[in-house]
């Protein structure tokens, strides 16, 4: 049963950032917030949430320069970020390291095919490898469909050179051979499920490569197998959620979870959540209990447990009506959806809809109250007018 349990205000007011989790901790990187300065080059900051504690904490040392547009993985006890831009210096394709211990940056060497700066990538792991797709490539001026992997045990980078595909167990709804490449796209998801990255969304050109203003925003999965390097045959299906970027993504039970995201062509954002399974190649939009969170992109998710934390992103601003591309307040709330709430998690919430008398509950039940009530303090409420 799965139910928004918490929404606090306050925290970092970030857009197009980057997270990851690290136990009961979300580390937040870097984004944009409208009307502050990034004309003048600074540090990128790094909030941290604990989960455990509903508080966002301040900021830690930082080494790379602040940027939106790129990508955060986990891998043991560094977080390593890569791509993004900034209106200073453009995108860039340095690899930062992140010691989740130690709080310390460093940029470590690698070799071989370094793929070229870039935004709007995905990334995602399976075992010591990082993932890079897609994105929006600054020095060939296009969206980009290449896919690069980097060995973080032999720090290595390397083109992936899709094939034929050979399954040995071939799953009962993707066909052996050679599918198509998924389409050069920006703002997409890409998640990674069993050796499987299933590859959704995002912003595309109709014509190609090239931006020529004729976006498109495809809504059927794209998968790719990492153990043969090629992209698989998909069969159609008949339940689909609208296309979108900017959207969020994750995997759960071995299924695929969308939130939210916006269509340009729609002039639309939203703020369903949908859930592909795998195994039968179907989409199932689904409808959690509880208030969640309104229509926006370019927020972050992050999986801590059997619980979602969601924080940030960009509305249409409530003064502006429908939304306009350039009518837009980025926000500073966290969201919480509990996949399986307990029994003491729901007392806590009826507790707090109805306003119950907590004097006669144990201090630490007290305590648990209050953080799942209390907001932060590092931002404060405005309205921005860029988009």
């Amino acid at each position: 049963m799965l139910r928004w349990t918490v929404h606090l205000e306050g925290g970092p007011r970030r857009v197009n950032h980057a997270a990851v989790a690290v136990g009961h901790r979300v580390y937040s990187f870097g984004g944009y917030c409208s009307g502050e300065d990034y004309e003048t080059l600074r540090q990128i900051d790094v909030h941290i949430f604990n989960a455990v504690r509903p508080a966002v904490r301040g900021q830690a040392p930082v080494v790379p320069y602040m940027r939106y547009g790129h990508s955060t993985v986990l891998i043991d006890d560094t977080v390593f970020l890569w791509g993004g831009r900034n209106d200073t210096e453009g995108a860039c394709n340095v690899l930062y390291a992140f010691d989740v211990n130690t709080h310390k940056w460093s940029t470590p060497r690698v070799s071989g095919t370094v793929p070229g700066a870039r935004d709007g990538h995905s990334a995602c792991v399976l075992g010591k490898i990082m993932y890079i797709f897609g994105g929006y490539e600054q020095l060939a001026d296009c969206f980009s469909n290449d896919i690069h992997k980097l060995d973080t045990s032999t720090m290595t980078w390397t083109l992936v050179c899709t094939k034929v595909c050979s399954l040995s167990d071939p799953h009962p709804r993707l066909k052996s051979g050679k599918g198509n490449p998924a389409r050069w796209r920006d703002f997409h998801s890409a998640t990674m499920l069993g050796s499987h990255m299933y590859v959704f969304g995002g912003r595309a050109d109709r014509f190609g490569p090239f931006h020529s203003n004729n976006e498109i925003y495809c809504n059927r999965i794209r998968v790719f197998d990492t153990r043969t390097e090629a992209w698989l045959d998909c069969p159609h299906t008949p339940v689909l959620p609208e296309g979108r970027r900017s959207h969020s993504a994750f995997g759960y039970n071995g299924e695929l979870y969308i939130f939210g995201g916006y269509n340009a062509r729609l002039n639309r954002h939203f703020h369903d959540l949908w859930k592909f399974n795998p195994g039968s190649f179907t989409w199932k939009k689904i409808e959690p209990k509880g208030k969640g969170p309104c229509p926006r992109r370019r927020q972050c998710c992050c999986i801590v447990g059997d619980k979602i934390v969601l924080f940030g992103g960009t509305s249409p601003s409530p003064e502006e009506g429908l939304g306009d591309e350039f009518d837009l307040i980025d926000h500073s709330d966290l969201h919480i959806l509990d996949f399986s709430p307990s029994l003491k998690t729901l007392c806590k919430l009826a507790v707090i809809q109805y306003n119950l008398d907590q004097s006669c509950l144990p201090h630490d039940i007290r305590w648990e109250l209050n953080a799942m009530t209390t907001n932060s303090n590092i931002s404060r409420p405005i309205v921005s007018s860029h988009g």
